[in-house]
């Protein structure tokens, strides 16, 4: 009888930068990293995108961005963006010497607001803005094809009772898209993945 591991695949060639952040981020006590789960997600989705240009809002400690960096090709890019330099530092010391990647230290609604439309091929929402405000904003930076991706979409243990009408919101406001593909995975911290159509 065969044994099924499906498993393996998540973890697989998972690097050091990867175990260096982890620890960092245990050290901070920094409970908003990104799951390996949806990190084998990202590096998937990001290596179909070869000469890509990537938006991660909301960097953290750099474990999202980590997964993306490990599936993007040489001549793609990645900016992320993050409002606390505490957190962001640990993906600084990470990512010293990838030229691949442009951290930036912004407020994320800001940076939203003075960005041009079809520039990004992937766009990785894991803050506020992006998800929770400016959606629509968001969206319209993705290129014809692009790919929009949340996670955090299904009650965590640590959310706090104001946080469960602020998450439905963010589904309703999902499900009620118009022009788009997209599709719900009880996957993880619970993700959405949408394209929006071109006509």
């Amino acid at each position: 009888m065969f044994d099924f591991n499906l498993e393996d695949f998540n973890s697989s060639n998972i690097n050091e930068v990867i175990h260096f952040i982890n620890n960092k981020t245990k050290e901070l006590g920094f409970d908003m990293a990104s799951r390996p789960e949806t990190g084998a997600l990202l590096r998937v989705l990001a290596a179909s995108k070869p000469n890509g240009r990537f938006l991660e809002i909301g960097t953290g400690t750099g474990l999202g961005t980590a997964w993306l960096l490990e599936g993007m090709d040489k001549n793609s890019k990645l900016i992320s963006i993050e409002c606390d330099k505490n957190v962001q530092s640990v993906a600084k010391e990470a990512f010293l010497n990838d030229d691949r990647l442009e951290l930036i230290y912004d407020n994320g609604s800001d940076f939203l607001k003075n960005q041009i439309s079809n520039s990004y091929d992937m766009i990785f929402a894991d803050a506020y803005p992006g998800k929770y405000e400016f959606l629509n904003e968001t969206l319209n930076l993705l290129k014809p094809g692009g790919v929009y991706i949340v996670d955090d979409m299904l009650p965590q243990a640590d959310w706090p009772k104001d946080h469960y009408p602020l998450a439905k919101g963010v589904l309703e406001n999902l499900k009620n898209l118009k022009n788009v593909v997209s599709v719900g995975l009880n996957w993880s911290s619970g993700l959405i993945i949408i394209v929006p159509k071109r006509n």
